[in-house]
């Protein structure tokens, strides 16, 4: 008898035990963002494992409200739309230090896909970045340089969002073209728990 429940109470830990872990967050789950805009909210998968520098640096950007207050300042219908490092008065932030390019990971500057933006030198990346509107094979690795760029999150909730900044009217403005006219501003850059 005793016999019979050890192996009944031993089958029961067993079956339970997959339960209790689906339940559980994944391990190594991708963190997300909800990024707030003066033309609506996007939320952001962020491919921690892929890109684990560029992750890192858009994160500590976020958590110290650097982004808040600047802009999309350029936007490029049919490519893309990049912000991160102006204030609307287009007056440039200071960021920190570039990160390595990780345009090596394997993702692809696919539609909704955030990418760091950079200058000539591949390793320059800093706080900006930008969100691709179509698939733009010409940025992904090697090209358009032999080093490309990085890929290292997505829009997986707002691309209505993304698409209604992708429409604002731009022209020049204090020296930058495709600049919105009427700015279009990052209000807040959130981890979601």
């Amino acid at each position: 008898m005793f016999k019979k429940i050890l192996v009944t109470l031993t089958l029961a830990l067993l079956c339970a035990a997959p339960l209790q872990a689906k339940d559980a967050p994944a391990a190594g789950k991708n963190p997300q963002v909800e990024i707030e805009t003066t033309l609506g909210s996007m939320t952001v998968e962020l491919f921690s494992k892929e890109a684990p520098l560029s992750v890192k640096n858009f994160l500590e950007y976020g958590e110290k409200g650097f982004y808040n207050g600047t802009i999309f300042h350029r936007v490029i219908a049919g490519f893309m739309i990049q912000g991160g490092g102006l204030t609307a008065e287009m007056v440039p932030k200071q960021p920190g230090a570039p990160v390595k390019n990780e345009a090596a990971n394997g993702l692809k500057n696919d539609r909704g896909t955030l990418s760091m933006a950079r200058t000539g030198d591949p390793d320059s990346a800093t706080s900006q970045f930008f969100i691709n509107l179509v698939n733009n094979d010409a940025l992904n690795r090697p090209n358009p340089d032999g080093h490309g760029y990085a890929v290292f999150g997505k829009v997986v909730k707002g691309m209505e969002t993304v698409d209604k900044i992708a429409a604002t009217k731009t022209g020049n403005k204090k020296g930058f073209r495709d600049a919105p006219e009427t700015p279009v501003v990052i209000k807040s850059v959130k981890l979601l728990k």
